[in-house]
């Protein structure tokens, strides 16, 4: 089972950050953090690194359900989103597979919301 799934698609990288902030949020995931892995490189080692950037999405009610479920599941949230550029206007978006995350987690109550969230993030890609 792969960690993650992906898609790649054109278009600029605002505009690709843009339909995956939006498809996220038709969804019911809202962005808690976003980081600019380009700019930090840059800042902090002085290395120019391709576009890239990392969304911390979260969906409130599942995971609330999933710190309900186990308490310190929030080592591994929220849900990350990246893009990165491949080639000149082309781009990978590519999001957590959460079944895969939680597999080292033992914890019944946790394999719903994580197929849940899953199927979420899977129709998210494939819409894009």
């Amino acid at each position: 089972m792969k960690y993650y799934f992906n898609k790649t698609i054109k278009g600029t990288f605002e505009e690709v950050i843009d339909k995956v902030t939006q498809g996220l949020k038709d969804e019911g995931f809202g962005i808690l953090t976003q980081i600019d892995v380009t700019a930090t490189l840059k800042e902090k080692l002085d290395i120019d690194f391709k576009k890239y950037r990392i969304l911390g999405a979260c969906n409130p009610p599942y995971a609330h359900k999933a710190l309900q479920a186990e308490d310190k599941i929030g080592t591994m949230l929220p849900c990350n989103v990246i893009v990165q550029e491949i080639e000149e206007g082309v781009f990978e978006v590519a999001a957590i597979n959460p079944i895969a995350s939680m597999q080292a987690v033992e914890n019944e109550k946790l394999n719903k919301v994580a197929e849940e969230i899953t199927d979420k993030l899977k129709k998210i890609i494939k819409k894009l």
